[in-house]
């Protein structure tokens, strides 16, 4: 059995306006920085912008494709994280950062839940754009953007499809699907239930 906390996280597109707590959010960073990554190269950064800084804010949701900055816009954080693309030590190609990235994302997620936040990621955001609004040098490379916030307790003035969006039951494949034992195809879960 699983730990509540994987079926508790949710990507929310109706966000309350109500501050997140800044010892939330160092609580979130802080369990991202603990994640692995090859070599202990820690290739993650990420920029934060909080509505109380409207200029920031403003900058980050200017990053957005209009579909996200419709609900985005109402979380109270959002977020870019970064992977560094190149090996510091090496100067070579770091193939591994995009995916150490993604645990740390994922660390910073498990987190937030566990604060009773909810975290929504976005890949729907002009890169080149994000580059230079927010200052990222070269080598670092935008991959996600995060919306960050409490759920609303009532939808406010939010159209129907968003509505509809939150309240659609959440479907994963099975394992059967996408677990394999030993090649392709081949079910691990199917060999395990006949052990």
């Amino acid at each position: 059995m699983v730990n509540d906390i994987f079926i508790k996280r949710k990507s929310i597109v109706l966000f309350s306006d109500k501050e997140v707590e800044s010892e939330k959010l160092v609580s979130m960073f802080e369990a991202a920085r603990w994640a692995p990554s090859s070599y202990n190269q820690q290739p993650w950064r990420f920029i934060v912008s909080t509505k109380d800084n409207k200029n920031d804010f403003e900058r980050h949701l200017g990053c957005l494709m209009d579909g996200n900055r419709l609900w985005a816009s109402n979380a109270p954080v959002l977020i870019t994280a970064i992977a560094e693309t190149m090996n510091p030590k090496t100067k070579e190609v770091n193939n591994y950062a995009w995916h150490d990235l993604g645990l740390a994302t994922a660390s910073l997620i498990f987190q937030a839940t566990l604060s009773g936040l909810y975290v929504h990621p976005m890949g729907g955001f002009f890169r080149d754009k994000a580059k230079n609004l927010l200052k990222i040098p070269d080598g670092y490379e935008p991959v996600t953007m995060l919306a960050v916030g409490y759920a609303a307790e009532m939808p406010y003035n939010a159209n129907e499809d968003l509505i509809n969006r939150e309240n659609r039951i959440r479907t994963r494949r099975e394992l059967k699907d996408i677990v394999f034992k030993g090649t392709w195809n081949t079910s691990f879960i199917k060999t395990q239930q006949k052990s």
